[in-house]
Order: structure tokens, then sequence, then C-alpha cells
């Protein structure tokens, strides 16, 4: 692989994600790139999410369970000039770190012509579960990430470490922090799409349902963008769906 492509960092945000994690990190150790660190930042879980990690060869690092307040730690424990951003519930397709070479040997391209606009890059999302209606929901994700430009955090995001910090990096936010980051990118890049899905899991939608969960996540992004402090949000997002879990445990 092209040693002028530079390093990556993978930096993984978890909490009590012991069953799903090792897919993922499964998924990371198939690939031709350059990644130099792999760093997963554990919030507090309550099962064994850090045991596997460190079996998995990672580096775990501890903080508190904020995801937007684990994403920087984790980026400022690495030291690579490429930072790749996942949450520790999806799984990366064959193929994923060809995408990824292609996205960064074009930044690299013709270091002699004009300096083209620095990207990021997003997964297009794909939904781990069968209902047709979510197949609308994945093509309405894309086209608001394409034409909008605001791609959600569980698709990932591939960034220079020099443009994350120029932008301020995470915000120690427990919810929105993917779109707050995004929305102070804006000014600075484009973000473009790798062209290779990451499978997010479905249960949430299952167990809640496809439109209560599509039109949840409007209302907090509308009381987001009207000044609503993020952990009322957070208490609102979490509360249902922890409410949601002990519905279905109790029906099994």
């Amino acid at each position: 692989m092209n040693e002028a492509l530079g390093s990556i960092a993978v930096v993984i945000a978890v909490r009590n994600e012991a069953e799903r994690l090792p897919l993922l990190l499964a998924d990371l150790h198939h690939h031709q790139l350059p990644l130099a660190e792999l760093v997963v930042v554990d919030g507090a879980s309550s099962d064994a999410t850090a045991l596997v990690a460190r079996l998995a060869g990672a580096r775990v690092v501890r903080g508190a369970p904020s995801r937007g307040g684990q994403l920087a730690l984790g980026a400022a424990v690495t030291q690579a000039n490429w930072l790749l951003f996942l949450h520790g519930d999806g799984r990366l397709p064959a193929g994923w770190d060809r995408a990824v070479a292609r996205a960064l040997a074009g930044e690299v391209a013709n270091p002699l012509g004009p300096r083209p606009r620095p990207s990021a890059w997003y997964f297009r999302l794909a939904i781990d579960a069968s209902r047709p209606a979510l197949r609308l929901v994945e093509w309405a994700v894309a086209l608001r990430s394409q034409w909008r430009q605001l791609p959600y955090g569980d698709q990932g995001l591939l960034v220079s470490r020099r443009l994350y910090l120029q932008v301020g990096g995470f915000a120690s936010l427990p919810l929105m922090e993917d779109l707050d980051l995004v929305l102070r990118l804006h000014p600075h890049c484009r973000l473009r799409c790798l062209g290779v899905p990451l499978r997010v899991d479905g249960r949430r939608w299952i167990e809640r349902g496809v439109w209560a969960v599509g039109w949840s996540n409007w209302l907090l992004r509308r009381a987001w963008r009207r000044g609503v402090n993020c952990q009322e949000l957070a208490s609102r997002y979490y509360d249902k769906t922890q409410s949601t879990h002990k519905t279905q445990s109790s029906r099994d």
C-alpha cells in the first residue's frame, strides 16, 4: 500500500457491546492499509466489552459514557495523521479498505498541482434487518448525506487529523456529537461517500418501530437546533431505548 497515504488510527466508541464488537474488530483485521493504531474507548461498560477488545489486540481507554467525549478521548491518545471514527455495533464490508485507500489516494494525488478542497468521508448506511421500510430509511439517509452533507455518526467518519483539529474535534456531548462536528466541518471540506455500506445493528428499529424511531430522531434533532440541552436530549433518547428493552425482555 502506498506509504504516501499516511498512517490511520481507528477510534471506536463503545458501551456494553461485548456481543457485536468482536465482529467489527474482526472486520478491521482484514485490510491492506497503514493502520497504525486501533483504540476502543469504553464508556463504563458493565459487560466484557473491554476484555474482548484487548483480546482482539486493541488499545482500550476508559472514559465517561458520553459518545462525543469518548471519540474525542480516543482521537487525543492517537498520533496517526488520518482518523477513522466508528461505533461499536457496526460491521464493515469486504473491500472497505480499498474504498478507504481510493479516498486517501485522491487526497494526496498530484502534489505539485493546485491543492483541491479537502474532503472527509462516510460509509453508506445499511441497517441490519430485513424490514422493507428500512430500505426507505437507508435511501432517505443517503439523500440527506449527499445533498445536505449531514451523515449520521453510525456511518463512520474518515477525516485527516489536521482538519479534525482545525474545526475543534468532537465536543464532549452525550448525543448530537455527530451533527455538531459535521456542521463545523462544512465550511472547510466536502463530505463524500466511500461507496460501500457500513451495516449497523437494527435492534432499536425493530423493537420500537421504524417510523417511531424516525419520528423520534427528527424531534431530537429539531430540539437540539432550537437550543435544548444535549444532556436532556440524551435522557429522552436513552430512557426510551431502555424502556423498550425492558418491555422486550418482559415479553421474552
